[in-house]
């Protein structure tokens, strides 16, 4: 057991977690101020919630190595959604009803304190597998402690695979439910609901009714929520063609915007949309603040694939915190505004581009904010080359003729996932004007168009030794107006 990929953080051998630090930390793609690991792999954001002024955020963890193994939950809080503190892992995965590993899983307040519910992984020698609904509580001194009467769920109901797992819970009518991704004996995806009267005692209600139901072979990581009077579902469907400019990734997410009836459990979709359409960006969850936000942060990843960084011996990264709200059916994202308090001083450049225009010289140790507009577009494309240098850049480009946005990672040394394409694009209908805000945490990039309607999320490994600049650009000839901010630490 002590050399298998499962074992938990308790068996690790004397000095090995620091050398593990120590080996991660001569890595100079770890970013600077998004939710990262110190070490090991991370992937799935898990019970998001906000607990007398703070905010705890834990996530999906295996300390030894870049590498999908005992998942824990690693936890950090923060009373400002900028400057987070590390805390002592809060779920390891000891008893027999979690014996591969505690899956992802949301939380919810109750009685002044945080239930937090995840999947216990269960497998078995011959290749099966079962799931177990769990739940640990989050103390208001932010410690946790697994509840005495676990599972909540045993095993998974009748005519569904070993593969139930990411319970999300809410309270509604004064009841609880619990939303969990699933795949049916028929090996298609869908979501099953659990109801509660005591968030403690669960019974099987059924099957969520959609309109997709053929849509991909595993749905995970599921969410449910209001907003701005709609229903949301939002979750990861795997087995998803490529089509058009969706669903290039090797996994991808969706969100799907309607009216639910939680009596008969039936979906009205009005619209479903892929939610971010850059290379890497999955299984995100939502959380409601105590200021009534709907707030998200998601993995900037995507299982089965390596990265440049595995090197090092760590993996991934959160996105930033983005709130959420709805124009018609559209989600938008918006980066949540505190993160202004990273912010130094801004370098501020306009004019009319004819051509294309250095703005940067020497990009901030590639960790900076960029908030611009073009105006009076009068070319047939406009955008940016980022991590510029002689070697390789980053382009981001609106395209009139083709009508589309598109991020190109093709000039880089550092590839990876290349089998999945090294372009993503995202209909953009031509415009006289539109705006841009960047987020560059060394090895990160966020970018949100017109307000967070449309959202790029990609990890970038530039040649450790290159100087990159910023640059626009214009086809033709376009006003443009930016706002440049150096970045700090934010973990």
């Amino acid at each position: 057991m002590s050399t298998s990929k499962y074992r938990t953080i308790f068996e690790a051998k004397p000095g090995e977690l620091e050398e593990l630090k120590n080996k991660a930390k001569q890595d100079s793609w770890q970013p600077i101020y998004h939710i990262y690991p110190e070490y090991g792999l991370m992937n799935d954001p898990n019970g998001l919630i906000q607990l007398n002024g703070e905010y705890h955020v834990f996530y999906q963890w295996y300390p030894y190595g870049a590498i999908h193994g005992m998942k824990h939950w690693a936890h950090v809080k923060s009373k400002d959604l900028v400057n987070w503190e590390r805390l002592p892992v809060a779920i390891a995965p000891t008893e027999k009803y979690e014996s591969h590993g505690a899956y992802s899983g949301g939380a919810v307040v109750k009685d002044g304190k945080g239930l937090l519910y995840y999947t216990g992984n269960v497998k078995y020698e011959d290749g099966s597998r079962t799931a177990n609904q769990c739940m640990a509580i989050l103390h208001e001194d932010g410690t946790v402690e697994k509840y005495s009467q676990n599972p909540v769920v045993e095993g998974v109901p009748v005519g569904y695979t070993g593969h139930v797992r990411d319970p999300k819970v809410w309270k509604e009518n004064d009841m609880y439910y619990m939303l969990l991704g699933a795949q049916r004996e028929n090996e298609t995806g869908t979501l099953i609901v659990y109801e509660s009267t005591d968030a403690l005692d669960w019974r099987f209600k059924g099957e969520v009714k959609t309109k997709l139901p053929d849509f991909g072979y595993m749905w995970e990581c599921p969410d449910y929520f209001k907003l701005d009077g709609k229903d949301v579902f939002v979750f990861s469907p795997q087995g998803i063609q490529a089509e058009g400019h969706n669903f290039h990734n090797i996994y991808n997410v969706i969100y799907a915007v309607g009216t639910f009836n939680l009596d008969d459990l039936t979906f009205d979709m009005e619209y479903y949309r892929e939610i971010d359409k850059g290379f890497d960006f999955y299984a995100p969850q939502t959380f409601e603040d105590e200021q009534g936000r709907r707030l998200m942060f998601s993995w900037i990843g995507n299982p089965d694939v390596e990265y440049p960084s595995d090197q090092y011996g760590w993996a991934h990264a959160l996105t930033l915190p983005r709130e959420l709200s709805l124009e018609g059916t559209e989600l938008v994202q918006k980066p949540v505004s505190e993160l202004t308090k990273l912010r130094d001083d801004a370098v501020h450049f306009r004019g009319r581009l004819t051509d294309e225009e250095v703005i940067i010289d020497e990009a901030t140790n590639n960790a900076y904010e960029i908030d611009m507009s073009f105006t009076n577009i009068e070319a047939s494309q406009v955008g940016f080359q980022l991590f510029n240098s002689k070697e390789e850049t980053l382009t981001l480009v609106f395209d009139h003729e083709k009508e589309e946005v598109r991020v190109d990672r093709s000039h880089f040394k550092h590839q990876y996932a290349t089998d999945y394409g090294v372009v993503r694009t995202e209909k953009w209908e031509s415009a006289s004007c539109v705006d841009v805000r960047i987020f560059v945490d060394k090895s990160i990039l966020e970018v949100y168009i017109n307000g967070g309607k449309t959202v790029f999320t990609s990890r970038i490994f530039p040649q450790k030794d290159s100087k990159s600049a910023v640059t626009v650009f214009a086809k033709g000839e376009a006003n443009y107006q930016i706002a440049y901010y150096g970045l700090s630490r934010g973990i």
